[in-house]
This record gives structure tokens, sequence and C-alpha cells, in this order.
């Protein structure tokens, strides 16, 4: 049983992870630092200089931009983050964009004040850095190690703010060493009014994937699941029904709705896919507001635990842990304890690691129906005490050991693939 002191951390840390986003987080994160570089500016910037990690950089290019009636990539969230941008908003700095500051943001781009670059030479795979110049007046700012996470604060050459040491490698909470059984007995035991908070995940993916059912949004996918066709296809169905609703959200989000999410360890895509096959399959099998509460913190838990050890970014596609996470809430659902829960991480990690992340885009859609119709073949079969077991790849007969494998590739083993993922984006047509 764990102690009240304990519940808090844990709580405390899903509070700092699991947090309202609008639009995709790698763009947004590099707005609000622009909006704090403003900040400490104190005056409209007639030069933006932005320095990016490659992971950074690979997220950002072709994803829409909130508010900006479907503008792509960084020049506009930049000129947006100077231009209107607040940064008390974290990662919703962008919610008082406006056509008349989407008009402005053009004139800043079109003035060619803004100067976008990869940061050579650096160990981080989620760094921001904006200088900004204005007259004799100068200011910088630096995000590195989460995306809300300011290490370093500069203006007119006074250092405000340095703690780049600190954040500048991403370590595993060490308040907090969870394990698969402390995350699942703390989902399932901690009292409900200490957790209650989590259905605002619920409500505000719904939200998102019923806005994009009523709009058009990127490709469709989740749109597209819901039609007569397909219906026919994969049946009206608890199953097709997780697909249509986790695919529409993303669709609006990396299409730029301006519309929040509630993420999970700084991804929209990842708190999407966390939520929302959980929240399907709970209406769907007709759970308790209790039974869907302790399903969404087991879910969520699950993935804040396995990306300490992956990092924030990497090549692995950050749908492979929120699936992993949203499969083990489903599991619960269908009466299995932890031995099941255990299970489906297992099958989870047998299916589904190396699924490479190749950027931000509309296209994740495919990936998160991807990662949730394995999700459900995992929880199913983990139900039947079917197990991938430790003779057959990179599962160990330890959950957590099977965890950290899969982390170790995508932290490490992955790294030249995501080099040259970035090198195949730009250089196209080349």
């Amino acid at each position: 049983m764990l102690s009240a002191n304990e519940r808090r951390t844990i709580i405390d840390l899903i509070h700092r992870e699991v947090v309202p986003a609008i639009g995709c987080t790698e763009p947004i994160a590099v707005a609000l630092c622009t909006a704090r570089t403003r900040e400490l500016l104190d005056a409209e910037p007639q030069r933006i200089r932005v320095l990016l990690s490659a992971n950074i950089l690979k997220n950002a290019m072709g994803v829409g931009i909130p508010g900006t009636g479907g503008m792509i990539g960084l020049p506009i969230a930049v000129a947006l983050g100077a231009l209107v941008g607040r940064s008390a908003y974290k990662l919703e700095v962008l919610r008082d964009a406006t056509p008349e500051a989407v008009e402005r943001g053009k004139r800043f781009i079109a003035d060619d004040r803004i100067e976008i670059r990869l940061k050579e030479n650096i160990a981080e795979k989620l760094y921001i850095e904006v200088e900004m110049e204005a007259g004799e007046r100068s200011a910088r700012a630096v995000i590195a190690g989460g995306h809300t996470d300011f290490v370093y604060e500069e203006r007119n050459g006074e250092v405000r703010l340095d703690c780049r040491k600190a954040g500048a490698e991403e370590t595993a909470d060490e308040e907090v060493p969870l394990t698969l059984r402390r995350v699942y007995d703390f989902a399932v035991t901690a009292p409900l009014d200490e957790i209650r908070f989590i259905l605002e995940a619920r409500r505000l993916n719904k939200e998102a994937a019923e806005c994009a059912f009523r709009g058009d949004y990127g490709h469709s996918l989740g749109k597209t699941l819901c039609r007569e066709k397909e219906r026919r296809m994969l049946g009206d169905a608890p199953y097709s029904r997780i697909l249509s609703y986790t695919a529409a959200a993303c669709d609006a989000r990396m299409a730029g709705a301006m519309i929040p999410v509630m993420s999970n360890s700084g991804s929209g895509n990842q708190g999407i896919t966390a939520t929302l096959p959980v929240v399907v399959y709970a209406e769907e099998c007709g759970a308790t507001e209790e039974q869907t509460i302790r399903a969404l913190i087991l879910s969520h838990l699950t993935v804040i635990y396995i990306k300490q050890s992956l990092g924030r970014l990497s090549a692995l596609c950050g749908c492979v842990v929120a699936a992993t996470g949203s499969s083990c809430g489903m599991t619960w659902l269908m009466g299995g304890g932890y031995d099941e829960v255990a299970y489906a991480v297992k099958n989870m990690i047998a299916n589904l690691t190396g699924m490479i992340c190749d950027g931000a885009k509309p296209s994740c859609a495919l990936k998160l129906a991807s990662g949730v119709s394995t999700a459900v073949l995992s929880a199913m079969l983990a139900m039947e005490h079917r197990c991938v077991s430790s003779v057959e790849g990179i599962i160990d007969d330890d959950v957590d050991r099977s965890i950290r494998n899969l982390t170790r590739i995508g932290r490490d083993g992955m790294n030249e693939t995501d080099s040259l993922i970035l090198n195949i984006m730009t250089h196209k047509g080349c």
C-alpha cells in the first residue's frame, strides 16, 4: 500500500505531465520560448534568431499552427509567439491569436525578420533557443529538457536565470521511482477524490474528436471511419469507435484546430491516445465513473512511467508508448488484474517497437489508429492469458525490464535512424 506522501508525489507528477495544450507541442514550445524572449525584450523585435535541436525541428516542419487558417510550420509560430504569445499560458501560448495577428505575422515573415536554424553540437533532444534584438535592446531565452522548462534567460546582457546544466539531460524523476506494479497499485487504490481530476482529459479529448467529426481536418481519418462503407468493413462496434475517436482528435490537432487537448509528457497525441480508447471502451461496456477514472489514471501514469526512461523526444513514435497505456486501461476495464495488465504491456512491446517518428503531421492519425488497434488486440490476448514470452525478441520475463528494453531501443539504438529521418525530410527532391 502506498503512503499518503507517495500518493501525493505521484499525483503531483501526473499534474505536471498531463496538461492542456493547443496545437502540436513542438512548434508551440518554440512559440512559448519566443513569447518569453519577447517579454524579456519588452519591445517588438526587429530580428529573431531561433536555434533548435533536430527533434524539435523534425516535429515542427509539417504541422498546422492553431489560429492561422491552416498555415504550416515554424515561421508563423515564431511570429505569433512574438506578437501575441503569453508565456503564462504555457502550452496554450497562442490562444489569443486572431486573424489580425496572423496578418501581422505574415508581414513579419515577409520582412525576413526571422532566422531558424539547427543548433549544432548539442546532446539535448529537446532544445529551443531564441534570441531577439530591438535597437540597443537584446534578449535570449532557452527551453531544454521539457517543453515548458526554461533553463536560461538573459536581458541586455544581464543573466536573469541560468540552470542549463540541470536542464541539459533528461532523467527520470528520482523522487518517483515508478514500476508497473506501483503504477497499477496507485491507479486501483488511490482515493477517488484525489484522482477525479483526470476526467478533464476525457472532456477535452472527446470534444476535440467531436469537433473533427463536424469539420474537415487533415486526412479526416476519424471521420472516414464513421462512414457507412467503412462501418460495413469494420463493423459498428467498440473497436471501430475507438479507432475513429482517437484518429479524429489527432486529425483536428495536427491540422491546427484552435481547440485544447489534454497532453501527456509533452505530447497532445500521446494524451489523446492514452485517453480516448479508454473513454470509448468505458462507455461501451457501461463502466462506472470510478472505473473510468481508475482506468484513465492507469493509462496515463503508465505512459508517464515509460516516458521517464525513453525521454521527451526520440525516433520512436510516441503512440507506441501511449497506446501501451491505453491497452493497460482497457485490460483493467475488461476485468484484468495486474498480471493481465503486464501481459498487455509485453504484447504491445513485442508488436510496435521500432515504429518511427518522422515528425508531427496530419498522417500521425494513421499511426495513432495503428497503435490503438494493437492496444485492443493486446488487451484481448492478455485477458486470455496469451502473452509474448521471454524467448521471443526483446521481451523479458520481468515486465519492467521489457519496458527498459523498449526505451533503450528508442532512446539509444534509434539515434542514427533519427538523423537519417531528418536528413530525408530536409532533402526531399534533391
